[in-house]
């Protein structure tokens, strides 16, 4: 269970993370993905902080998220900057792909019946013997 220290501290950082990387990638030319911080989760010691990103197209999600968390310092410098006045220490930023929208969409066509896997068999994961 999330305390409200946690919660404060994961909106402040969403909001401004948000910021700055839309910012970041205006600034680097690549207009063409839209990037959102669907979710922050800071640890009860406030020392680290997990950023979900949400990445449309989503076929560019793997190599942006693989950009994004190699230029982590520069984000976690400019985040602390921006939150100098309300966070005593900033957290290290860990970064990951949030596929729920994803995820809804394969729902969606099941439900609508467009990948059913009782015709198409390849839609069903092979089950692993024990």
């Amino acid at each position: 269970m999330e305390t409200t220290r946690q919660k404060k501290i994961a909106g402040i950082i969403q909001k401004d993370l948000s910021d700055i990387i839309s910012r970041t990638l205006r600034d680097a030319g690549r207009g063409n993905v839209i990037v959102s911080v669907t979710k922050v989760r800071v640890t009860p010691d406030l020392l680290i902080a997990k950023a979900y990103l949400s990445v449309f197209p989503a076929e560019h999600a793997v190599a942006l998220i693989k950009e994004i968390n190699e230029m982590k310092n520069k984000l976690k410098h400019q985040v602390a900057l921006k939150t100098k006045n309300q966070l005593r220490r900033m957290p290290e930023l860990t970064f990951y792909n949030d596929d729920t929208l994803e995820y809804i969409e394969q729902l969606d066509k099941a439900a609508k019946g467009e990948n059913n896997p009782l015709t198409d068999q390849d839609l069903l994961k092979p089950r692993k013997k024990k």
